[in-house]
């Protein structure tokens, strides 16, 4: 009888060794995840930080379809009154395509190009694009090695107990394959 209670002991005290590392397993890697996230937010802040300049550099130097402006704003204000990841993710979408349009229209302004703050504004815009494409890149990794954990047995009985589940990871938007077109009707 006493040695199977210290069997019994022996295999509640590895249960709970083992349901302390796993539910610390997960913590760490949800802080991963939203640590990786905090880093795309960053990248995308300093995009946002950068359009004003841009926009304001353009609006000097050539005048074309007034939309363009206001969808690149539209973007910006999208993405600085996103409350959720969710949102985030949507209004840095929208942002891509509609900057995308904006630096497409450049190239019908040849002096514009030579102007040195718009030389600037692009060198430090193409570097927060890098940015971004890398921290993005970064954060899919961390949700998938977190994805990961989540979902395999025997820690999926863990994480559903607990409130762990699937992070939703960054996508390019449908069509984003595809290059935008411009109008200067």
């Amino acid at each position: 009888m006493k040695k199977f209670l210290i069997v019994i002991l022996v295999i509640a005290v590895l249960a709970g060794g083992w349901l302390w590392s796993s539910y610390n397993g997960f913590i760490s890697a949800r802080e991963g995840v939203d640590a990786s996230w905090a880093q795309v937010e960053t990248t995308y802040q300093r995009r946002v930080d950068l359009i004003p300049n841009l926009v304001s550099t353009v609006k000097g130097a050539a005048e074309f379809e007034k939309g363009t402006f206001v969808e690149v704003t539209e973007a910006r204000t999208r993405w600085m009154g996103a409350s959720s990841r969710g949102d985030q993710i949507s209004a840095a979408t929208g942002m891509e395509g509609a900057l995308s349009r904006l630096l497409l229209t450049f190239e019908n302004y040849p002096d514009l190009k030579a102007t040195a703050a718009f030389q600037d504004l692009m060198t430090q815009l193409e570097g927060t694009e890098n940015r971004i494409s890398t921290a993005r890149r970064d954060f899919n990794e961390t949700v998938r090695g977190y994805n990961i954990l989540v979902k395999r047995f025997p820690a999926v009985l863990i994480a559903g107990a607990f409130g762990f589940g699937d992070e939703e990871f960054f996508e390019a938007q449908e069509g984003a394959e595809d290059a935008p077109g411009v109008n200067f009707e």
